[in-house]
């Protein structure tokens, strides 16, 4: 629509820009095709720019509100260039969570950064505004500031390698997997976490797996993996992966984050949640970890800028803890149907909500912690009980 036909102000032409592209990435009718031209006959100027606007905000909020379907939906992905960098990195990229907050209740892991920026292109991931996702780098002097790193030897660590980039999909270029397996030997009270939506599990096969690494999935339908994780590993390449460690004898885990709310979706989740209940056995699987989409302006921003065609976006926006994602209702229904789902592993496996809100938990779960601290000793001992049955 030509925005500068009408008398918009500034900040409206911003807004209704944003409209247009969002109704372009869910593949909806564009304003061109819903424009009311009733409302040219009876207003003119800035009088029909008002009544034309709070039209317009008026259906793209009805198009957010509205639960979204990918049947039908015409998805169409170009794959983004990016180059690979290998550079001498100042300091080891060891800390606190980047998305930790007291808002929410957190495990407080700390992440290590064996990779910055990620290879896989998910519509929904926030490293996209986190780093340059043109590059992805490695560091040189990664291996030497590790086994440099002095842990106290008398606490227990919880690092994952999984919030900057895949911890498997560059399997072990640069040396990155035979640096972690040597850490994880020499601090065998370090719980070493890699986090994956990679079938790339060679290295790990041919090698023998340190008890205390600990090998966790990202799963979503395959409907999510084919719309919106681009050059993922499928849905049954990452259970399969996973089975085939487990029968290795690795620890391994399953992350429901984000959930994502379309047509059907409770169906299609609990598809996955009954075949890991028929093939795996809860000695085998340390974790079940439940999350939503959770957005901050820059990375809205982000997906508009790119104008993917994703449905990510096509959701009733609430505002909890300063950030974007769904309300509290909507949470409690998809979080206590997982749980529920997985009523054979209670008390034998570790489930958590990732960042959500204090309140879910009594609702969901029927316990609370009282502090993000509490949280990380329970999440550790029975991590740690579970590695302690493998040796």
């Amino acid at each position: 629509m030509d925005l500068e036909k009408y008398s918009f102000t500034f900040s409206q032409k911003k807004i209704l820009s944003d409209i247009e592209k969002d109704l372009r990435m869910w593949n909806e009718p564009t304003l061109d095709a819903v424009f009311p031209h009733h409302l040219e006959e009876k207003f003119e100027g800035k009088q029909l720019a008002k009544k034309l606007f709070e039209y317009f905000v008026n259906y793209h909020k009805s198009m957010q509100s509205k639960t979204k379907s990918y049947e039908n939906f015409l998805s169409s992905y170009t794959p983004r260039t990016f180059k690979i960098e290998t550079i001498h990195k100042k300091d080891l990229g060891l800390g606190s969570c980047p998305v930790a907050s007291e808002g929410t209740r957190c495990c407080n892991l700390l992440t290590l950064d064996a990779v910055e920026s990620c290879g896989f292109d998910c519509s929904y991931c926030s490293i996209q505004s986190f780093y340059n996702q043109d590059k992805v780098v490695f560091d040189k002097n990664f291996k030497n500031k590790l086994l440099n790193l002095n842990l106290d030897k008398d606490k227990i660590y919880h690092i994952g390698t999984g919030q900057s980039s895949d911890s498997l999909m560059w399997g072990n270029r640069e040396g990155v997997l035979d640096a972690l397996f040597d850490f994880a030997k020499k601090n065998p009270n370090v719980i070493l976490e890699f986090k994956t939506k990679s079938n790339n599990i060679k290295y790990l096969l041919e090698n023998d797996v340190p008890k205390n690494i600990i090998v966790t999935w990202s799963l979503n339908p395959q409907t999510v993996i084919d719309n919106e994780e681009h050059l993922t590993a499928s849905l049954d390449e990452r259970i399969k992966s996973a089975r085939a460690l487990a029968d290795k004898g690795v620890l391994v885990g399953f992350h429901f984050h984000p959930i994502i709310v379309y047509k059907n979706y409770l169906d299609e989740y609990k598809e996955i949640y009954d075949r890991l209940l028929n093939e795996f056995s809860p000695d085998e699987v340390v974790l079940i970890s439940m999350g939503t989409l959770t957005f901050i302006k820059p990375v809205i921003k982000k997906l508009r800028e790119r104008e993917l065609k994703s449905k990510i976006l096509q959701m009733p926006f609430s505002e909890i803890n300063g950030k974007k994602s769904y309300d509290l209702k909507t949470k409690e229904e998809m979080f206590k149907h997982c749980y529920e789902s997985f009523k054979p592993w209670h008390g034998k496996v570790y489930f958590y909500m990732c960042m959500e809100d204090h309140s879910l938990w009594k609702k969901v779960f029927g316990y609370e912690y009282t502090s993000n601290n509490e949280m990380e000793d329970d999440m550790k001992k029975s991590y740690m009980a579970k590695i302690e049955s493998k040796k």
